[in-house]
């Protein structure tokens, strides 16, 4: 009986493992695989099918001004903290931002912080620069905004810093489309905030004549050389998920809260003739804009509008869970600096009239939440300034563990290479000469003799006795 149960387990497996050859030699296998068990890609949290790769890792993000590049530095330094990278940041004399609007430069980067994986501070691009300090494979992200709502929001925002509007009567905004080389002066200090602000970022020439269609056409080749990934503010989301196919990311990577935002009495609305005026004003920035954000449409029109639709889908799944986790399930309730009572969480207020909004973690639920979820809602929510110096702090310490340890190994290799150094010229020397006899000499070769007699006698007394 034995027998014959064990022919036909034999004759099972043989069935078997003829059903899978055919099935590998027809190509059935991916369907069978992953239509039969419903396994299908991304996932929330893992990636699969064989164009699977590990995380991508290196980045230098290009930091644009009034673009939603706060809220993308946020998820950078978050990803970077998670998964134990280090980020570049600025030297003391820099503040937050790489000496802008400098050209950066590697001196412009604090050296407890390098090597560095993730850099994502502002900047004036400079690639050249950005190459000697990231590592090779680093991949190149930058962010734009319509030119329209961009240049409203630096006008509302830098209107006490940037003289050419500080001259503007009562901060008009329309007084200064009206005639704007009547208000702007190109070489004077933060002009780069009243004209083609994205060019300048991105290293370009912010004055050059408009009339001269070749350089931008010259620019906007550079960029594509440089630059694996242009977001567009106006689809964020969409940039997201092209960003995570890109460094093979999850959406949990990718998920975020929206960061320096002005009230809404601190925006002005635009007609279309202020929109004309403000593309006309910055039309460098503009022809950008508009190549970019076409171009961003054909990367997902290529990636598919079913996949697409279900990642957005995946992610605002994912941003709900999070929120769900950090603010009760409520949606975040947007406070004004001076309702902020944490002062870690209050955002930086450029001038009295404007209002920057930020978050609090509801005391309720702050005391609920272990200790490892309390930090993650608290960078999820953390301003810029702060974020940057509570990176700077940890990443100062880790490099000062890192040299400490450095040089007690390096003393413990010096320690060992000091005493192979002793035994090699120990086995080196010579044997002793033994000269002529003194008479220290003559007493130890006696009683080595007299030694060597004694052992002999013990020994074969030992022997007789065996016997």
């Amino acid at each position: 009986m034995q027998r014959v149960m064990s022919q036909k387990k034999i004759f099972v497996v043989v069935v078997i493992i003829s059903t899978i050859s055919i099935l590998l030699q027809k190509g059935g296998h991916l369907s069978w695989t992953m239509e039969s068990f419903q396994i299908g890609c991304p996932s929330t949290r893992f990636h699969c099918g064989p164009e699977s790769k590990p995380k991508h890792t290196n980045v230098a993000f290009l930091k644009t001004h009034k673009t939603a590049s706060t809220t993308m530095q946020n998820l950078l330094f978050r990803f970077a903290e998670r998964h134990n990278l280090t980020v570049a940041l600025p030297v003391q004399g820099c503040g937050h931002q790489f000496c802008y609007p400098q050209s950066f430069t590697t001196r412009f980067v604090d050296p407890h912080t390098v090597p560095p994986n993730i850099i994502a501070s502002h900047m004036r691009f400079n690639k050249a620069e950005l190459q000697r300090l990231m590592p090779e494979n680093t991949i190149y992200i930058t962010i734009l905004r319509e030119p329209g709502s961009m240049f409203e929001s630096l006008f509302s925002y830098y209107n006490q810093y940037c003289p050419s509007f500080r001259r503007v009567p009562n901060g008009l905004l329309e007084a200064f489309l009206d005639d704007p080389w009547h208000f702007y002066r190109p070489s004077e200090k933060d002009s780069m905030y009243a004209h083609n602000t994205l060019t300048h970022d991105l290293g370009g020439k912010k004055d050059h004549p408009s009339t001269d269609l070749a350089y931008a056409q010259a620019f906007i080749e550079e960029m594509e050389k440089d630059f694996s990934l242009v977001m567009i503010t106006e689809h964020f989301d969409e940039s997201l998920i092209l960003l995570r196919h890109l460094l093979s990311w999850d959406l949990e990577d990718i998920v975020y809260l929206k960061h320096n935002m002005r009230t809404s009495n601190s925006k002005q609305s635009l007609t279309p003739s202020l929109i004309a005026k403000i593309r006309n004003w910055n039309f460098l920035d503009a022809i950008l804009y508009d190549y970019f954000n076409a171009s961003l449409w054909r990367q997902l029109s290529a990636l598919g509008p079913g996949l697409l639709a279900n990642e957005l889908r995946l992610l605002e799944q994912e941003q709900g869970r999070l929120v769900k986790s950090c603010f009760s399930g409520q949606s975040p309730i947007f406070r004004s600096g001076e309702e902020i009572q944490n002062k870690d969480l209050r955002p930086f207020k450029p001038n009295k009239n404007v209002d920057i909004v930020g978050y609090e973690i509801p005391e309720n639920v702050a005391t609920g939440l272990s200790r490892q979820a309390q930090e993650l809602c608290l960078k999820l929510i953390m301003p810029e300034v702060q974020y940057s110096n509570a990176l700077l702090r940890s990443e100062s310490l880790r490099h000062r563990r890192n040299m400490q340890f450095r040089s007690m190994h390096a003393a413990q290799q010096s320690l060992r290479t000091a005493a192979q150094h002793v035994q090699v010229q120990r086995s080196q020397q010579p044997a002793a000469d033994p000269g002529p006899a003194s008479e220290t000499g003559i007493a130890s070769n006696t009683n080595s003799a007299s030694e060597t007699q004694s052992q002999s006698v013990k020994a074969g007394t030992r022997s007789s006795q065996t016997q």
